[in-house]
């Protein structure tokens, strides 16, 4: 059972009650890399790190060893529309944890001598980054279909505009994205929720709101539409990667789950989808083929990416398409449909076992919803869908042409 709570200066609080010796709890952020400006570039992702390297009462080594030395584990992320700082621990060092998550996300120090130190670990991070290509071309395409967009850049930045980093444009990141009212506390466990509230309230009751008229958050734009292309870029790989992909309708949409479905059919992930089967174990020209649904608040993009040696290139593209192309024409049968839901619900129900990410999803979900959707709720939407719906979305989303960018 969850339950939620808004503290005076806005911050949200959602948990969920369960019966583990295991807790885990964290604030989630709406700020991520789309909300920089663009001298900002790497600026969230940057100001992730740091929250690790020292506040106004600890140092580095200290932040760490508050959650190691009980056997907890402390971590955070930054994406493109949010930033998690969460924990997982031992049931009764709950409030140890959150006084913890106050002092680094609202008292860190941003020293100009540690920030100097974690930008070589950084620069370090972007070019190991770069010397995998099955990640890297995500958000090369990424770049592609939202070029001059605030979501078309590197969350990581670049090593240049790192350089120009210091204390005081990164306090000033801070303190205009990082506002009790743009965040979510979080968390999951067997401690009640009264006492939850209670720890809130002496944790994170002091944080302050800036004035709107001071520091205002930086507006989301939605990215204009781009006429589709394909690119080629020259990389030192044995094999060509391949991205392709479409723009899509954005997270708050209602066929969403729609879409979903559609992705869980084509290469969502299970060994018997469809471009599985017909690339890999029918006519055995890749090792890895798999397709991805991305909803960001505004807009969202469905990408189909494999790897083959170059020779299957093209071939590979057309069994792609000729798949795309089924399910745009050819309505499931109902026991297809029927074994396509069952077996993706059951895919979510034993995803849902995973506390950690369990916990993560529903931090995300009341950020962006204000709502968490329970499992049996999902499973009802799902239920619902129908084969037309299935062939409208497909027709709606792959009749105009992808976007496709190569590594060769």
């Amino acid at each position: 059972m969850t339950h939620t709570h808004t503290l005076s200066n806005g911050l949200r609080i959602i948990h969920r009650s369960f019966p583990s010796d295991i807790s885990y709890c964290g604030i989630a952020v709406n700020s991520g890399t789309r909300d920089e400006f663009p001298a900002e570039q790497g600026m969230a992702h940057f100001v992730e790190h740091m929250l690790f390297k020292g506040t106004e009462k600890r140092r580095a080594h200290h932040v760490v060893d508050r959650m190691e030395n009980i056997g907890g584990e402390l971590n955070a992320y930054t994406s493109k529309e949010e930033t998690f700082v969460y924990a997982a621990f031992p049931e009764e060092y709950l409030p140890r944890t959150m006084e913890l998550l106050n002092d680094i996300v609202f008292h860190s120090r941003f020293s100009d001598r540690q920030i100097e130190r974690e930008r070589e670990v950084i620069i370090d991070e972007i070019l190991s980054y770069e010397d995998s290509p099955s990640e890297l071309i995500y958000d090369d395409f990424e770049n592609l279909v939202f070029a001059g967009h605030d979501l078309g850049h590197y969350i990581l930045g670049d090593p240049e505009t790192l350089q120009s980093f210091n204390s005081g444009n990164m306090k000033r990141f801070v303190e205009r994205q990082y506002r009790p009212d743009n965040m979510v506390f979080f968390s999951f466990g067997k401690t009640s929720f009264s006492k939850v509230i209670r720890m809130a309230e002496k944790y994170f009751s002091s944080a302050s709101n800036p004035s709107n008229e001071a520091l205002p958050l930086k507006q989301r734009i939605s990215p204009a539409i781009l006429v589709p292309e394909k690119t080629e870029m020259q990389k030192d790989t044995s094999q060509s990667h391949v991205v392709m992909g479409w723009r899509t309708f954005n997270m708050y949409h209602p066929d969403k789950y729609v879409l979903y479905m559609i992705n869980h059919i084509l290469g969502g992930g299970s060994l018997n989808s469809r471009l599985n089967v017909s690339l890999r174990e029918k006519h055995g020209l890749v090792y890895h083929v798999e397709s991805n649904l991305t909803l960001y608040s505004d807009t969202g993009l469905f990408t189909i990416y494999f790897a083959s040696d170059p020779k299957f290139r093209e071939r590979c593209l057309r069994l792609i398409n000729k798949e795309i192309e089924k399910i745009m024409q050819t309505e499931l049968t109902p026991t297809q449909l029927m074994r396509t839901k069952r077996q993706w619900k059951g895919q979510m129900g034993i995803a849902a076992e995973n506390h950690e990410n369990n916990t993560l999803g529903m931090g995300k979900a009341f950020l962006h919803f204000n709502r968490y959707t329970p499992l049996n709720e999902v499973y009802s939407r799902i239920d619902g869908i129908t084969q037309q719906e299935i062939k409208r979305v497909a027709n709606e989303i792959f009749s105009t042409s992808p976007f496709q960018l190569s590594y060769v």
